[in-house]
C-alpha cells in the first residue's frame, strides 16, 4: 500500500483466516492426515482445501490493486514505471522464497506461483476492467481444455504427495502452468478477479450485501451444478472421469471449482467487511487484523518453524487428523499472540520488511 493511502483492515482480517485455512490444510497433507478423526471433523477439515488458498490469491490481487491505483488513474508514465519495477522486485522476492522453501522438502509451494502474479500485475497495471475479465475468461475456459488435452497425472507420485521431476526445466514449467499445487493456469484467475474487484466499489454501502446474496447464491448454484454432471453423466463417463471433469476440489483444479471457489472467497471477504466494522474495538478483531499484516512472515514461519518442530519431534508423517487440527489452531494461536507483540515496535513483520527493503 502506497503512503499516504488508508489502510482497508477487512483484507488484512481476512489474509489471518486465510492464513489458519492454509495452515489446516498444510498440516494435514504434511502429516497425511486424511484418517484419525471424527466424521465431522472430516468433513470441516475438507472445507478449506483449495478455499483458503484460493481467498489468499484474490487477496493478493484486490491488494495489488490498491497499491497501483495512483499509477493507473493518472497515466503517469514515472509512477507507472515504479510501480512495475516494485512489482517486479516483489516478484523476484517470493520466487526465490519459494523455491527455498521447495528446495528444503515443501512441496506444496504457493510463493512462487504468486512471483508469476505479481508479474502478469505489473503488465496490467494500465489495462481496462473488461480486459482483466476477457484475459480471466479465456485462462479459465483454456485451463478447463487443458485438463482434458493433457495428462495431468504426468510427473507426480502415485500418492500426489511429491512431483518426482520438479527439478528439471520440463517438469518445472509443467508445474508452475499446469498441473502444481497452484499452477498459473488456472490459479491466476483468482488474482484477475482480485485486481478487477480492487478497483470496483462494490465492498461498500448496500452494495455490499447485494455481492453477498450473489456470492453465495453463486456457490451454492455451482455445488449443485457439479453435483448434477457428476451424477447424470454415469451413463457417458465412468466415476472417475466426472469427478474429474466436474468436481469442485482443488486437484485438479476444474472450472466448476474456480468459479465456486471464488464465488466462497468473495463471499467470506464480504462478511470480513462487516465483521471488522461491527467488531471494530474487539482486542481480538485487532489482533487477527496484525496477524494478516504479517501473512507472508506467517506463511513461511508455519513451514520452516511449524514442520520443523514436527520434525523434529517424529510426528511429521503418518499423523491423526485430530493431532493436525489440534496442532494447527495452537500454531494458529501462537501466531496472533506473536503478531499483536510485535506490531507493538514495528509495522511490519520480518519478512514483509525484507520484502519492502526490495521493492
Amino acid at each position: 500500500m502506497k503512503k499516504g493511502q488508508p489502510r482497508i483492515l477487512a483484507l488484512d482480517y481476512a489474509r489471518a483466516w486465510a492464513i489458519f485455512g492454509m495452515i489446516m490444510v498444510n498440516y494435514k497433507l504434511a502429516m497425511q492426515a486424511e484418517q484419525g478423526g471424527a466424521a465431522w471433523l472430516l468433513k470441516a477439515a475438507a472445507l478449506f482445501e483449495g478455499r483458503a488458498s484460493a481467498l489468499f490469491v484474490l487477496l493478493a490481487g484486490f491488494g495489488v490493486s490498491l497499491m497501483t491505483m495512483k499509477a493507473r488513474s493518472s497515466l503517469d508514465q514515472e509512477l507507472v514505471r515504479q510501480s512495475r519495477n516494485s512489482l517486479y522486485r516483489r516478484a523476484a522476492f517470493l520466487f526465490m522464497s519459494g523455491l527455498l522453501l521447495m528446495a528444503t522438502g515443501w512441496n506444496a509451494d504457493i510463493l512462487h506461483y504468486y512471483a508469476v502474479f505479481m508479474l502478469t500485475a505489473g503488465l496490467l497495471i494500465t489495462v481496462r476492467d473488461k480486459t482483466l475479465i476477457r484475459l480471466l475468461v479465456i485462462l479459465l475456459i483454456g485451463s478447463q481444455a487443458g485438463l482434458v488435452w493433457f495428462d495431468y497425472n504426468k510427473g507426480w507420485d502415485l500418492g500426489f504427495h511429491r512431483y518426482e521431476d520438479f527439478w528439471t526445466l520440463s517438469g518445472f514449467a509443467r508445474n508452475l502452468f499446469f498441473n502444481g499445487f497452484h499452477p498459473v493456469s488456472p490459479w491466476l484467475c483468482f488474482f484477475l478477479l482480485g485486481l478487477w474487484l480492487g478497483r470496483k466499489p462494490w465492498f461498500k454501502g448496500n452494495r455490499r450485501l447485494k455481492l453477498l446474496l450473489y456470492s453465495v447464491s453463486g456457490a451454492v448454484l455451482l455445488e449443485l451444478i457439479s453435483y448434477a454432471l457428476i451424477r447424470w453423466s454415469a451413463p457417458i463417463l465412468d466415476s472417475d472421469a466426472a469427478h474429474y471433469l466436474f468436481m469442485t476440489k482443488p486437484m485438479p483444479p476444474t472450472l466448476l471449482y474456480v468459479l465456486s471457489a471464488a464465488c466462497t472467497g468473495i463471499a467470506f471477504l464480504v462478511c470480513c467487511f462487516y465483521a471488522t466494522e461491527k467488531w471494530a474495538a474487539s482486542r481480538w478483531t485487532k489482533w487477527l487484523i496484525h496477524t494478516g499484516q504479517l501473512s507472508l512472515t506467517h506463511y513461511i514461519g508455519h513451514v520452516w518453524l511449524g514442520l520443523g518442530l514436527l520434525e523434529m519431534a517424529g510426528r511429521l508423517e503418518n499423523g491423526s487428523l485430530s493431532f493436525a487440527v489440534l496442532y494447527g489452531c495452537g500454531y494458529f494461536i501462537a501466531a496472533v499472540v506473536f503478531s499483536a507483540l510485535w506490531r507493538r515496535w514495528l509495522p511490519r513483520g520480518p519478512i514483509e520488511l525484507m520484502m519492502r527493503k526490495i521493492g
